[in-house]
């Protein structure tokens, strides 16, 4: 039996002196790896802590005051405000402001939009509204009274000319339709068709040469040029890549199938320049063509000149040789109305030049060579 207990206690004590020794060992490698996880999470907290404390520290651009962040924005371009504008809701409501607009509508718009052009606008924004109105009768979300999304995508011109994300916020920004902000973009973009004259229409098409015809046109951001559109007799020409040297605004008071009343014939003297309304039929519409003032056949000269005296008007068109039957005309300064014939085409309101901008642009689209 003594032997028996002598061979058992002999088994038994190695293998428990293993255990401890496993436990040590265990109990050892826990009591690093605890103390490493402690240290690790101490330096995370820690530079968590710093990066808090420099976040405090820093200066948001919306921290500026009201009027420092107005003069900011106000040195910004367009595509320049509409990037700020992708920001935040915050930055965006101050870069939609008018004031802001105002200025590049004016630098880069204001010579093209006459009264003819605002007014046409005024008039798509009105209708525009309409169906808006019309739109949140008949929804159950009444958010939209004074905004439309830009499901036309006004602001496309920036993603193809000043590198915003065509994935970003404009894509679906809520612009105010009454805003100048939207009227800019919708010009940029090619979206709006507004009136305006082209000088020397159809490409300079020998048959226009020194004329300016109504037209709708629009803009295209990738050429920084137009596409322009007539109308006459029953057909529509149209043409391309029109530059902006050719192009001047409609005119309000005078339709291009309304007679001009002319109010400056008693004042016309030899030399000066004018305008005067053409046309080849009376069912096209008027264009208007160049001219100067020329003497009657029986003047003497400068010096002893009486022309500005007769009861009539010679109105040279020197672009023509002389030999040429549209060379010039002669019309009465007080009985005046419009005058003309089927082969000659019929001539109606004239007005004089006053400024010596409106006569440089007419010299500079002088052709090369005299017309027949």
């Amino acid at each position: 039996m003594e032997t028996k207990y002598l061979t058992f206690f002999s088994f038994c004590y190695p293998n428990t002196i293993c255990v401890l020794l496993l436990l040590i060992v265990s109990w050892l490698a826990r009591s690093t790896i605890d103390h490493n996880w402690l240290r690790t999470l101490l330096r995370r907290t820690e530079a968590k802590r710093n990066k808090n404390q420099e976040d405090e520290n820093k200066m948001s651009l919306l921290d500026l005051p009201d009027l420092t962040l107005d003069c900011i924005l106000e040195k910004l371009s367009p595509s320049e405000l509409c990037a700020m504008a992708c920001v935040c809701s915050e930055l965006r409501d101050k870069c939609v402001i008018d004031h802001l607009w105002q200025k590049h509508m004016e630098a880069k718009w204001g010579r093209l939009m006459g009264d003819a052009a605002t007014q046409e606008w005024k008039s798509h924004v009105a209708t525009l509204m309409r169906c808006l109105r019309s739109s949140n009768q008949s929804s159950s979300k009444p958010n939209w009274r004074s905004r439309f999304v830009a499901s036309l995508k006004p602001f496309s011109w920036l993603s193809s000319n000043h590198g915003c994300d065509k994935r970003g916020s404009l894509s679906s920004y809520f612009a105010p339709i009454d805003s100048v902000m939207y009227w800019y973009s919708n010009l940029e973009n090619g979206k709006f068709w507004f009136p305006a004259q082209v000088y020397n229409r159809e490409n300079g098409h020998v048959g226009f040469m020194m004329s300016c015809y109504d037209a709708k046109i629009r803009y295209d951001f990738k050429t920084d040029t137009f596409q322009a559109k007539y109308s006459a007799h029953g057909r529509r020409a149209a043409e391309e890549k029109v530059t902006w040297q050719r192009l001047r605004p409609s005119q309000v008071d005078t339709k291009s199938r309304d007679l001009h009343v002319s109010d400056c014939l008693d004042g016309l003297r030899p030399g000066d320049h004018f305008e005067i309304q053409w046309r080849k039929t009376k069912e096209f519409p008027f264009g208007w063509w160049f001219g100067i003032v020329g003497h009657q056949q029986n003047c003497d000269g400068e010096e002893n000149c009486r022309c500005h005296t007769d009861e009539n008007v010679v109105m040279e068109f020197r672009q023509f040789r002389p030999e040429s039957p549209w060379s010039r005309t002669v019309i009465n300064r007080k009985e005046h109305r419009e005058t003309g014939n089927e082969e000659d085409g019929f001539y109606g309101g004239v007005k004089k030049l006053g400024t010596e901008d409106e006569v440089s642009t007419w010299k500079r689209l002088w052709p090369s060579q005299s017309l027949e």
